[in-house]
């Protein structure tokens, strides 16, 4: 899996997978996390400078209420009542002042003792005389502050004063920045696991694509979409609920799928399949009929970490292949005619030569007369009816085939064949023939002798072929079952050639029909559309 072609070097590289999907996963979780962050900060300050001012509303409120600071305004600002009660809520709350006015904004109190009797220095003060909460942040005597402001008022609820407490800002952003640093580690902890999510996210994926990277499986997907579609055998393959995945090109020709269907309709294929898939067993050369056409098929389930994942079946036409064993066999009958007559005429040849030696030259004439009717007899008639080199070969070997097996077979003088261009005619022809003539010769098996007739005829682009012999007959019942795949009354693992012979008679758009008397005769009547050179012309 591993040992893929590089690159061609004009292409840049592409990025690996681990870097891409760290980079993706770095990226997506750093806009999150920086997001994260700045809201987070936001509501923390926000936070922050609202809690500090509820406590020193509070801080500021409690003071108003207190009885000292409410008797302590009904005396001049040197009493000295308030001044302690203020320092001591300071010092106990950590604030930057606790300042007590009256109506006019004299200071009753003051971290700066001095200051004492002084007016309030600030604008922000102008609200709360006029019986209003107020919180500002103002820069005074002592440092830029948190202020805020709230009316006292005496037993009457008229107001008589104003309390003013601030804390300092910097303590404030010291707060901020302790709660910033929260936000700081939150986010580098989120980082953290983002970066061991990513490293676990990258090791499932490279353990899911066997250690691929993109680049590489997708050439592996362009290799394998080539190597399918090269294929002359058909490819179809299940997933685990038996829903076709995929369907290669020599597949959809060989079914007659167009390429835009998505759908199958190949029942026996798709019961082979699923039947495959639920036993878990391999089928190998089988036998499947889908329509009239005979496939040939090894179907294989498909199994990932001993779990079974699908199926698989590639199969062919059986048609085809019994066409290039017909053709095969015509070749093989074709050369050993041939080497038979060699031998025969080097026979006769010697017999001339020894006439010759003996000078019985009337004997010499006698011999080379009937060699020479023998030889117009045979392949004279061939050579001057059948054009067609590769049927007059083929039907040379059955007459010596036939000769070989006891019996005759006679292809009529008015027999005429022209040449034939196309191949696919010239092989169904010879298929057909071969089939009927040694189920002929099959049949009339321990007959003293026999005789097997023959004639073509051809006549506007259709050749006609009558096949007689005078064997034993097919008795009536069986006349329409000689052509079901399977049939025979010769034993198991017969009754193929006939089935085959009808089904490429009907590929081409012939027909074949028979007739038979048992005991007497049967006869098989062809019909095939021909291409003849002349038609071609």
């Amino acid at each position: 899996m591993r040992d893929l072609p590089p690159l061609p070097p004009t292409h840049k590289r592409p990025m690996k997978l681990n870097t891409l999907v760290t980079l993706m996963v770095y990226g997506v979780t750093g806009a999150i996390l920086l997001v994260i962050f700045v809201l987070y900060f936001a509501q923390i300050t926000r936070a922050t400078r609202d809690g500090v001012r509820d406590t020193a509303l509070a801080v500021a409120r409690t003071l108003a209420d207190s009885p000292e600071v409410i008797r302590g305004l009904s005396f001049p600002p040197d009493s000295n009542i308030i001044q302690p009660v203020a320092m001591a809520v300071m010092q106990r709350n950590n604030l930057l002042f606790a300042v007590v006015t009256n109506m006019q904004g004299i200071r009753y109190s003051h971290p700066n003792s001095a200051l004492l009797g002084k007016a309030f220095i600030g604008a922000d003060l102008r609200p709360a005389l006029e019986d209003k909460e107020n919180v500002a942040i103002n820069h005074g005597v002592l440092d830029e502050a948190l202020r805020v402001f709230t009316p006292v008022y005496n037993a009457h609820h008229q107001q008589i004063g104003v309390v003013a407490v601030g804390i300092s800002l910097n303590k404030v952003e010291q707060q901020i920045a302790r709660n910033r640093w929260d936000a700081i580690w939150l986010v580098l902890f989120s980082a953290l696991l983002g970066a061991l999510g990513a490293w676990g996210l990258v090791r499932m994926l490279k353990r899911i694509l066997f250690g691929l990277e993109p680049y590489q499986i997708s050439a592996l997907l362009e290799q394998r979409q080539a190597m399918l579609h090269s294929l002359r055998e058909g490819v179809i393959a299940v997933d685990q609920q038996g829903h076709v995945t995929m369907v290669n090109h020599a597949a959809r020709q060989i079914l007659n799928i167009s390429a835009s269907s998505k759908a199958l309709h190949e029942e026996p294929l798709l019961a082979n399949l699923r039947e495959v898939l639920r036993s878990g067993m391999a089928r190998q050369d089988q036998e499947l009929n889908c329509h009239g056409r005979l496939l040939l098929c090894n179907t294989l389930p498909v199994r990932s970490d001993n779990q079974l994942m699908g199926a698989i079946t590639t199969f062919r036409d059986k048609t085809e292949i019994s066409q290039l064993l017909q053709r095969l066999d015509g070749m093989v009958n074709y050369l050993d005619a041939l080497r038979s007559h060699s031998h025969e005429f080097m026979n006769k040849l010697h017999v001339i030569l020894g006439l010759l030696h003996m000078k019985h030259y009337a004997r010499l004439e006698e011999y080379v007369l009937s060699t020479a009717n023998a030889w117009q007899t045979d392949v004279g008639t061939l050579q001057r009816n059948i054009k067609s080199p590769v049927v007059a070969g083929f039907l040379l070997g059955k007459i010596n085939r036939a000769r070989e097996t006891g019996f005759r077979l006679t292809l009529s003088d008015a027999s005429q064949v022209p040449d034939n261009p196309n191949a696919q005619q010239v092989a169904g022809l010879i298929t057909v023939l071969g089939n009927l003539i040694e189920n002929a010769l099959d049949a009339m098996t321990g007959q003293p002798e026999g005789e097997i007739g023959l004639l073509l005829h051809y006549q506007q682009g259709w050749l006609s072929a009558e096949v007689s012999d005078d064997g034993p007959g097919i008795a009536p019942e069986h006349l329409h079952a000689i052509f079901s795949k399977g049939f025979s009354t010769k034993g198991e693992n017969r009754g193929v050639g006939l089935y085959l012979a009808r089904q490429q008679i009907e590929d081409l758009g012939g027909e074949i029909v028979v007739e038979s008397e048992p005991g007497v005769f049967t006869q098989f009547f062809v019909q095939l559309p021909w291409e003849s050179e002349r038609n071609s012309a």
